[in-house]
């Protein structure tokens, strides 16, 4: 606490003693004053994060820009490199945003059924407005409507033709449909209309209760997640399990996690659970594969256990567990995150006024950031020899020149800041943050892994938590069916219905090399499945 003095007091110094105590004043007031700039950043931050935009698009001029790099002088046209992430066809195009492309709403129907429906007038209607004179009948006018029909449910009755045999007496039934679960009246088309409602819609149990209710069914939340979890662990777990297998041939895969609540586990243990998730490289736009894991905790036991047949490259963000695993192995290199890095210069930026902001370290940071994104995206349908061959060209520079210009500039930001967090992350994660320049296959940051965790992150909002590990477990396996069926262009719903129609089929296979027609790609799927 700061000392005070009497005006009394004051005038008994001399001129060094108080020289010193205004130095020491003024020390106290620059402490002070930082303090409150971190407090009011932190306030800043948090007031962005609850109500503030969430893109982190940074809009800037067209101007040059230079940076120093080991004594020397580096410009870059920023009207080339640095400009906002906009296509050139979409620069150039000065077509209104909202004009109607035409012959949509044709495309839009043209696969859609249609019900003829005639609207005639009698022959007393005509008598009665044309008189005895006669008419004669024009083109009709025809207009359309879309026709919905709400959801419904019926009972189907199985009726199996039961024989005996004469001779020995040995029976025989007619074939018939597996059932899912003995004495229950579950089936694939309720079953899969379900799980489409939850994993993919994010629509609670204890809403479609409601729903239920409201048409006339009686089936409870309790009933539901029971049959969730049975179906999950005895037919999509082997189809799980095969994805997992799958997913080792690929030499990039991405990784990200999320906390959840799993209500009587927490209860008792007190520790954050998680929801890990693995897919492969987003540069492989062809049979996509996103599968989710449930786990009590963020150790590294999880990722060295989910990827220990694993040889490649994993993307991820600054997570140090990963790195961890990478020190163990030989054959696993861990890949970095940009838009991490650049998200910590994006928070600084937007704690600040508008008219403050082109004044700071952030500001640059992120002019550079994007500047190695715009020349990144330019290499955006290239091969991935060609990728890393223009990589080295014309990305690699910029990434030299960002990574010399934070080592100067870290020191001179306030420690503890988001701009000084920033800069540190950077300099942390150099390593990892270089590795897509080494490789074409590597993508620049982890957004893919996040956009496929995120339904899970907005579903959770909806049902708060999961009540036991058994349901967390059969969450993640449906989870990854969903999302890799809606990364290969497939119809949930239909996809879900398919798998439950078709595993329980094999379940007294002695191999799962059936799963090879059930894949997301494979051309044995219904053409129903596919959009």
């Amino acid at each position: 606490m700061a000392k005070t003095y009497t005006e009394e007091q004051l005038n008994t110094f001399d001129k060094a003693t108080l020289i010193q105590l205004l130095l020491m004043q003024q020390s106290q007031l620059q402490e002070i004053d930082k303090k409150l700039q971190l407090l009011l950043e932190q306030a800043a931050v948090l007031k962005n994060n609850r109500f503030g935009k969430k893109s982190e698009k940074l809009g800037i001029e067209n101007q040059v820009c230079f940076m120093e790099v080991d004594g020397d002088i580096v410009f870059f046209n920023e009207a080339e490199a640095v400009n906002a992430l906009v296509p050139e066809d979409e620069e150039k195009s000065t077509k209104p945003k909202n004009a109607k492309t035409k012959g949509k709403r044709t495309a839009d129907i043209k696969d859609l059924p249609v019900i003829h429906v005639d609207h005639k007038m009698t022959e007393s209607e005509l008598i009665t407005e044309f008189g005895e004179d006669g008419w004669y009948q024009l083109e009709d006018e025809i207009y359309r409507r879309y026709r919905f029909t709400p959801m419904k449910i019926e009972i189907e009755e199985h009726h199996v033709g039961v024989y005996k045999s004469k001779k020995d007496n040995h029976f025989k039934k007619a074939e018939h449909p597996a059932y899912l679960l003995r004495n229950s009246l579950v089936s694939p088309t309720l079953l899969s209309g379900i799980w489409n409602a939850k994993y993919v819609n994010a629509v609670p149990l204890y809403r479609q209760e409601q729903e239920f209710q409201r048409m006339g069914v009686s089936i409870d939340r309790g009933e539901m997640a029971h049959w969730t979890i049975l179906c999950a662990e005895r037919y999509l777990s082997v189809f799980y399990d095969y994805l997992h297998e799958k997913m080792y041939d690929y030499h990039v895969l991405q990784a990200d996690e999320t906390p959840v609540l799993v209500s009587k586990e927490n209860r008792t243990s007190g520790s954050r659970h998680y929801m890990w998730v693995y897919r492969t490289g987003k540069m492989y736009q062809d049979k996509p594969i996103v599968l989710y894991e449930y786990q009590p905790s963020r150790n590294a036991d999880h990722p060295r256990v989910f990827l220990k047949d694993f040889q490649g490259i994993c993307v991820t963000d600054g997570y140090q567990v990963y790195h961890t695993l990478e020190k163990e192995r030989e054959d696993l290199r861990i890949a970095g995150c940009w838009a991490h890095a650049r998200r910590r210069f994006d928070e600084a930026l937007k704690a600040l006024p508008k008219e403050q902001q082109k004044d700071t370290i952030a500001y640059f940071a992120l002019k550079q950031i994007q500047a190695i994104y715009r020349e990144e995206n330019k290499l955006e349908g290239m091969s991935a020899q060609d990728r890393l061959k223009n990589r080295q060209l014309t990305v690699k520079p910029l990434v030299n020149a960002y990574f010399t210009w934070v080592k100067k500039n870290v020191l001179v930001v306030a420690a503890k800041s988001k701009t000084a967090n920033g800069l540190t992350y950077s300099i942390n994660q150099e390593t990892y943050l270089r590795t897509f320049l080494e490789d074409g296959e590597v993508p620049m940051d982890n957004n893919a892994a996040e956009q496929s965790i995120r339904p899970f992150c907005i579903g959770k909002k909806n049902w708060v938590m999961i009540d036991t590990i058994a349901g967390a477990e059969s969450s993640a396996m449906i989870y990854s069916i969903a999302e890799t069926a809606k990364a290969n262009h497939l119809k949930p719903y239909n996809y879900f219905e398919y798998l439950l129609t078709e595993i329980p089929k094999h379940m007294d296979d002695r191999d799962n090399h059936f799963c090879e027609d059930l894949l997301p790609w494979s051309d044995k799927l219904p053409a129903e499945c596919r959009k």
